[in-house]
């Protein structure tokens, strides 16, 4: 069994992020660039099926300019098989990157798809679900622990009411969790290796995928400043403070 991983390209989230200032996106210039934290989980849990003999290879792939094999290089040092560019240099909805993945999915042949629950840049969390309808397979969104076997995949997934345990056929498009795994740190052994692991480009048109936006961003604003707090003496202060500030009448 082939698995796929969803890697995206994202402003690393030790980053304080600023706006440009004509408002018309965010400032990358300069800015350290990691792999989506929730797409490093699902890497390490299609790894860690791998190494149970379960798959028998990880395949990464990315959308985005070329800068983003630099984040490929990351995958296949945490020991992905292979990695797919498909080269893009603009701004991609969810939906397109499912439309996307899915035709990769048809080319190689994945048993299994295991994407990271959202991205930490537009926070959509809609790819996995996404994929899972046009691929017209089962899903298992924000996974905390998942078994495979006899062509199954049981999942665990916290609900409001819980732990909820959902059992799928293969194929079939899983989301990883925040506690689904910690990833492994990456060696410098494992860095020279990936240099020589294949990295394939491709593009759009080559996959006969094209882009269909459906959103035009206006403007892009940062978050407003806020007030600092104070401190009060007792509860008729707290309550003249709320009366001032319109909080209460």
């Amino acid at each position: 069994m082939k698995i796929l991983v969803g890697v995206k390209r994202v402003v690393d989230y030790n980053v304080r992020v600023r706006v440009k200032p004509d408002g018309s996106g965010v400032a990358l210039d300069g800015v350290k660039m990691s792999i989506n934290p929730f797409d490093e989980i699902a890497l390490e849990e299609a790894l860690r099926i791998r190494e149970r003999g379960q798959a028998t290879e990880v395949i990464a792939v990315a959308i985005g300019p070329e800068e983003v094999q630099t984040q490929l290089r990351s995958a296949l040092a945490m020991g992905a098989d292979r990695a797919i560019l498909v080269k893009c240099d603009a701004a991609v909805e969810p939906r397109d990157v499912a439309r996307t993945l899915l035709a990769v999915i048809g080319q190689e042949g994945i048993g299994l798809a295991i994407l990271g629950k959202q991205a930490i840049d537009d926070d959509a969390g809609q790819t996995g679900q996404m994929l899972a309808a046009l691929w017209d397979r089962p899903q298992v969104s924000f996974a905390s622990k998942i078994d495979i076997k006899d062509g199954v995949a049981v999942a665990m997934r916290e609900v409001d009411s819980g732990i909820e345990t959902i059992e799928v056929d293969l194929p079939a498009v899983i989301t990883s969790d925040l506690r689904l795994n910690e990833p492994r740190y990456i060696k410098l052994p494992d860095i020279m290796k990936a240099k020589k692991k294949p990295l394939a480009i491709t593009d759009m048109a080559t996959l006969g995928v094209s882009l269909a936006p459906q959103f035009k961003v206006l403007k892009t604003d940062a978050p407003p400043q806020r007030a600092r707090g104070i401190m009060v003496k007792d509860v008729p202060e707290l309550v003249a403070e709320l009366k001032k500030r319109g909080v209460l009448s």
